[in-house]
């Protein structure tokens, strides 16, 4: 018998859903942060979460709890939006789930069931934070991290990651491929496929890293070609956006949404890490590629371009924003799907003309103090003129 608790929990959870979003009036003139976030673990169907039979949970009991509903790859198909969301239980272990919605800020509704890949790691005991590229081979690629427990040490914290890669046509049936092999970095997170062939080849967007957390040597976000998808093997990688001492992206940096083609070039939302006193505070940043050599940085705006802001800042990880989804449309309107604090995930709207004029006209960062000061100034005396002259 289904429990009478149901039907009170289920209609808080339809009015969760039909809730309309609205723009939040904060203005940068860059993007459009918006008041509620798009998925959180209130999202989860209730089915999800509870066994509904009153025989066999009296109390109306989450059996399987569901901790938070994040980090997501986005992808438009067929007039809808999808979001291929991280879904972490109440047991830590993280699974992929789908949400469609008509609408690209609101109104999304998980699958009946979430993603039950091919289990072909034996080995592997996580898996989170993937990214959709629609490849121009055809198909829709998901390259997420593929967590293991290091074997080589004694320490029950201490993992290897690496990029498992899986791919399909609909979102349903998932195919999974052998993991990217890098053969100079032993650890990879934060792996993007580029959506269009390079020199005939695949291209990876990397993340070259000494160990599961620090990058050690890893100089940045790599790039790096193969020849076959279905055996993937990166040699060389070479860095694109590059760590830099004192700014957003000094501890780590790393690729985020699948990048936006342009008439300019290739602009990339990526993610950067940097230390404080609080922890390590994750932004979101943007920078541009050539179009014909991906792996060239042509534009890198100064600072951060999202930060964690009001309640954002609050949640299992404090301080952080996060993308690895966006979506861009024909017509020219970007969303990006960010989430806060490893907890929920939000949207922000933009459009492509507007990320390639805060990309390639916002000014680069000088790299001291003494610079950065005369920089403002130079911009503040210049609207002072204008200010003084419209007066």
């Amino acid at each position: 018998m289904l429990h009478k608790q149901y039907y009170v929990e289920l209609e808080k959870y339809n009015r969760l859903i039909a809730r309309k979003n609205e723009k939040t009036g904060d203005y940068n003139g860059i993007y459009d942060r918006f008041r509620d976030p798009v998925l959180t673990r209130e999202h989860v169907p209730l089915f999800w979460k509870y066994d509904l039979d009153e025989n066999t949970n009296p109390y109306f009991m989450e059996r399987l709890g569901v901790n938070a509903a994040f980090n997501s790859g986005a992808i438009e198909l067929n007039g809808k939006y999808y979001l291929v969301a991280r879904v972490e239980g109440a047991d830590r272990k993280s699974f992929f789930a789908v949400a469609e919605s008509e609408s690209p800020v609101d109104g999304f509704r998980f699958w009946d069931y979430p993603e039950q890949l091919p289990d072909t790691c034996p080995e592997e005991t996580n898996v989170y934070d993937m990214r959709l590229t629609r490849h121009e081979d055809g198909y829709i690629y998901g390259v997420f991290c593929s967590e293991s427990k290091d074997a080589a040490v004694n320490d029950l914290s201490a993992a290897v990651a690496a990029a498992g890669i899986v791919r399909t046509r609909d979102l349903k049936t998932w195919e999974r491929l052998p993991n990217l092999k890098t053969l100079n970095s032993p650890q990879q997170r934060n792996v993007v496929l580029h959506p269009e062939f390079v020199n005939g080849k695949y291209a990876f967007y990397t993340r070259p890293m000494d160990d599961f957390i620090d990058t050690g040597s890893g100089g940045g976000v790599g790039f790096g070609l193969c020849d076959d998808i279905t055996h993937a093997v990166v040699g060389e990688e070479i860095i694109t956006s590059r760590r830099k001492y004192h700014t957003i992206t000094e501890a780590k940096n790393g690729a985020g949404a699948v990048p936006i083609k342009t008439e300019r070039g290739w602009i990339h939302i990526a993610h950067g890490v940097r230390a404080t006193a609080a922890g390590l505070r994750y932004v979101i940043y943007a920078f541009a590629t050539d179009l014909k050599e991906p792996w060239k940085v042509i534009a890198e705006p100064s600072g951060l371009l999202i930060g964690a802001k009001g309640g954002e800042r609050v949640g299992d990880v404090s301080n952080v924003v996060f993308t690895n989804g966006a979506i861009a449309r024909e017509s020219g309107e970007v969303y990006i799907y960010y989430a806060s604090s490893d907890t929920r995930l939000h949207v922000a709207e933009t459009s492509v003309d507007k990320l390639i004029d805060y990309v390639f006209c916002t000014p680069q960062d000088p790299g001291r103090s003494v610079d950065c000061v005369k920089q403002r100034c130079e911009m503040i005396a210049k609207n002072l003129k204008i200010l003084n002259k419209e007066g």
